[in-house]
């Protein structure tokens, strides 16, 4: 056989592991637990006070759709908002301040963390801040939730339900993000398509879980499991600070679950590839711990699994390879097969499912980016904060 065809089969037999044994992640069923609220929260002693968090810099463009969905919870117990301005240049707490008085609802308190301290990242900077002065409310949830996302009325409600209905410590959902740019629809759906192939969700949810993620637009978090998990403090370099919470919250003893959202929604728009590109890059390096070895094992990956297949495919038909182009094919087949329930989850064309190994080649590229950026001194940039290699968790990242 040709070199091709070896290298087809190799895909093809990644492809088949991939659907079989990695925690069936290409499946879009795990959400969250359904459960008849009333009746198990009364059973818990009755709703418990939340206290909801929220990181902001520079977000005046999405805080008018996401803020006052935030203030219209229809939570039937105690609950409040604390919106953390961190340095914004945009006028976010003003605005903030101002749609909470506009609004009304849940109470809303603005503040502000001041600079920030070596050994930090912004976002954990602005959460130490605001979960400081949400533990002095003696809160027994906490819910952390980007700027940019927008909650359903019932979305508090139903967090603190199933939390509270099957004893977990941290429930994390995936926000469905915004997908209506053409380049949007070819990379979005796909970047969650590609965490779940990385951290199977039901993996993660198992009672002996085998993988360890949380999703950071949206934790409902126990304070006390905070509390003996040392978070935010104990992950406070981390540029990934999800998965690195999920994790201090797993070696305390706490019960993880995450699940892909349905009343949850990010609002942040990506309308071109630059963004899309910047926001993929600006960890991918952190992801793979700054390692050389590492991120030339993904990319050879990448391109086995991603690529070999359509090319095999073409390769085979022009040359009569005929073990290249059906291993390349049957491969390719699977992949899209793999892509399809992600793709009906976002709503969007089932012809975009062939189109994977391209949005994969892009990721590719996005990650070498990554670490070429990193090399030239600029690491993980963001909001115009740079940080360097040393700014990730030194538990298991």
């Amino acid at each position: 056989m040709s070199t091709l065809a070896w290298f087809a089969i190799a895909s093809l037999a990644a492809w088949f592991w991939l659907l079989l044994g990695q925690g069936f992640f290409w499946r879009t069923d795990q959400r969250l637990p359904p459960v008849e609220t009333g009746r198990n929260v009364a059973a818990g002693g009755g709703w418990p006070r939340v206290v909801v968090v929220v990181p902001a810099r520079d977000e005046a463009e999405v805080l008018p759709l996401s803020l006052p969905s935030l203030l219209a919870q229809d939570y039937p117990g105690e609950a409040e908002v604390i919106l953390v301005d961190d340095g914004s240049t945009d006028g976010t707490g003003r605005l903030a301040a101002e749609l909470g008085a506009r609004h009304g609802g849940l109470p809303l308190t603005v503040v502000e963390p001041g600079e920030m301290e070596p050994g930090w990242t912004g976002k954990l900077w602005a959460l130490r801040h605001g979960v400081a002065l949400a533990r002095a409310r003696e809160p027994e949830f906490l819910l952390l939730t980007d700027a940019d996302i927008a909650h359903e009325p019932d979305s508090l409600r139903l967090l603190v339900a199933a939390a509270r209905a099957n004893d977990l410590d941290l429930v994390s959902q995936m926000a469905r993000l915004r997908v209506a740019s053409p380049w949007e629809r070819l990379v979005v759906p796909a970047f969650v398509y590609f965490f779940a192939q990385l951290y199977p969700f039901r993996w993660i949810n198992r009672a002996r879980p085998r993988a360890t993620a949380a999703a950071g637009g949206c934790v409902l978090l126990r304070t006390e499991t905070a509390v003996a998990a040392g978070v935010p403090e104990a992950i406070r370099r981390a540029v990934i600070d999800d998965v690195s919470l999920a994790r201090a919250v797993r070696r305390a003893g706490g019960r993880v679950w995450l699940g892909l959202a349905e009343r949850v929604d990010s609002i942040r728009p990506y309308p071109g590839l630059a963004e899309l590109w910047r926001m993929v890059s600006r960890s991918a390096y952190a992801q793979l711990r700054y390692s050389p070895l590492v991120l030339a094992g993904t990319v050879a990956g990448l391109v086995v699994v991603y690529l070999v297949p359509p090319v095999a495919l073409a390769a085979g038909a022009v040359t009569r390879d005929a073990v290249a182009a059906w291993a390349g094919g049957a491969a390719w087949a699977v992949m899209a097969g793999t892509y399809v329930p992600m793709l009906r989850y976002y709503r969007q064309p089932l012809w975009l499912a062939p189109l994977l190994p391209f949005t994969a080649l892009l990721y590719l590229l996005m990650t070498v980016d990554s670490a070429v950026q990193h090399y030239r001194g600029r690491g993980s940039a963001w909001k115009g904060r740079t940080y360097a290699g040393n700014y990730v968790s030194r538990h298991g990242e």
